[in-house]
């Protein structure tokens, strides 16, 4: 390998010196770009470096493939999988996407945005509401995470269900690639049927092909109003069958369907008292529902109650409440978003990012809770997540009073296996939307088909020969 040390240098001369860190520089501290967001691995960069343009990117890019120096391509940095933050080596190069976060241009007629990679997903929701439109891509992290993070992994969130992850929402994408060339494939179009679909293959592939610098992302009308439920259902059973009531009932209209147990609730109640979760404490779990509508709230309002009467009739529900306001509706949005927030307050836990198809969801929990209450007693299951669309965030916590660093140190593995051989055997996936980054690539060969991965590695090796884009990540060296 070449010597590295030239091109901090290079890349100065490409980006401007204010806009590349490393270590030597005299009281720089390089922990936002160097540690990843649940403060699990710091790595060491050879340099930070942040284009303003798509044109500085490929040079970028072009120096470091003439180097032999590995990028590591980053947005936000909110990532829950460790893919987006340098290893320990100090000879790989933060690429950080941040100053890069125009809105380009909003085309009405065509109810497209095209952004650059670097824009914060909620300044592209805001940018898309100013004009009467809706951004539905919405996370948790909206307010750090970046529309090119987002679509590196194939973000999900809390409207899946209607609207699909990021995948679904793209149209179009600029990208350099591993060789510092740019695809200029932001076209607008819903139809394009000219030989294989390269946006879909650079979309979820965690900055391993390239680097998104630029998207065309799709709009929708804002809606005339948006309603939330909160709902007290006896088990998870009754959860599916009121997601099947609510597509009977709500149509294309239900976008939002998120599934709470009450240990998630209880520790959202322990240390945020202020928040006042509702109705959990009777109850096993809790469903919160969202529908829009394109007519009236008092047409919204109608059929929810609909559903709701339907639901209790049946069984589904034991309680429910609708907010009568849109703070009302933010404040049980807001319980929801803060689950991983009171789980950290809780202490170090494992997380779990799980596919199941919706139907095996009752049967995959009944059996991995009491596999693992057995395998480790005492210990606490945080299970939450997008029951809509089948994704469930399945985290375990260490037993009360236990040491959380010792249990995740000592359990780690043995609790990741039992789970990933549930989430198999169920059919499942064992990453619905945060990636496999760093975390899970020793993993991936145990639960993907040897042939999806052959394929898998024969794109990485054609796309990026030299290995320099995110090395390690998905696809171990």
């Amino acid at each position: 390998m070449p010597p590295l040390s030239p091109l901090p240098d290079t890349l100065r001369q490409i980006v401007g010196a204010p806009h590349v860190l490393t270590h030597d520089d005299p009281g720089t501290d390089l922990t936002a770009w160097e540690q990843d967001w649940r403060r699990r691995v710091r790595g060491r960069a050879l340099a930070v470096v942040r284009p303003g343009n798509t044109e500085e990117v490929a040079a970028v890019v072009r120096a470091c493939a003439a180097a032999g120096a590995p990028l590591v391509p980053q947005g936000g940095n909110t990532g829950l999988v460790v893919g987006s933050t340098p290893d320990a080596s100090g000879t790989q190069v933060v690429l950080s996407l941040t100053r890069m976060n125009r809105v380009r241009a909003l085309d009405a007629a065509n109810l497209t945005l095209t952004v650059e990679a670097g824009c914060i997903l909620q300044t592209l929701q805001e940018a898309a509401a100013k004009d009467g439109f809706l951004f539905p891509l919405s996370l948790a992290a909206e307010g750090s995470c970046t529309i090119g993070g987002n679509l590196a992994t194939n973000a999900g969130g809390t409207q899946v269900v209607r609207y699909g992850n990021a995948r679904d929402l793209c149209l179009g994408l600029e990208v350099v690639t591993a060789q510092g060339e740019v695809w200029h494939g932001l076209t607008g179009l819903r139809k394009d049927n000219t030989g294989y679909d390269l946006r879909d293959l650079f979309i979820g592939s965690e900055g391993t092909l390239g680097v998104i610098t630029a998207a065309t992302m799709k709009l929708y009308p804002l809606p005339a109003a948006t309603l939330s439920a909160w709902a007290a259902v006896p088990t998870l059973d009754a959860a599916v069958s009121l997601l099947g009531l609510a597509h009977r009932h709500l149509g294309a209209g239900l976008t939002g369907f998120e599934v709470m147990g009450q240990f998630a609730l209880d520790l959202v109640a322990r240390h945020f008292a202020q928040l006042r979760v509702p109705l959990y404490q009777g109850t096993p779990y809790c469903v919160l529902l969202e529908a829009s509508d394109s007519e009236s709230e008092d047409h919204a309002r109608g059929r929810f109650e609909a559903l709701l009467e339907a639901a209790m009739e049946q069984g589904c529900i034991s309680d429910a409440v609708i907010p009568e306001s849109l703070a009302q509706a933010q404040q049980l949005w807001h319980i929801r978003e803060s689950i991983p927030l009171a789980q950290a307050e809780e202490g170090l836990n494992i997380k779990h990012d799980i596919s199941i198809p919706v139907s095996r969801i009752p049967a995959f929990c009944a059996h991995t809770d009491a596999l693992l209450a057995q395998q480790i007693p005492g210990v606490r299951l945080v299970n939450f997540g997008h029951l809509g669309d089948g994704n469930l965030h399945y985290n375990v916590q260490a037993p009360e009073g236990g040491d959380a660093a010792a249990f995740l140190r000592d359990q780690e593995e043995r609790v990741n296996t039992l789970v990933f051989d549930a989430v198999r055997a169920f059919d499942g996936s064992i990453s619905a939307e945060h990636g496999v980054g760093d975390l899970k690539a020793a993993k991936l060969p145990a639960y993907k088909s040897a042939v999806a991965l052959q394929m898998m590695r024969a794109i990485k090796q054609a796309l990026d020969p030299q290995n320099i884009m995110n090395p390690g990540r998905v696809l171990q060296n």
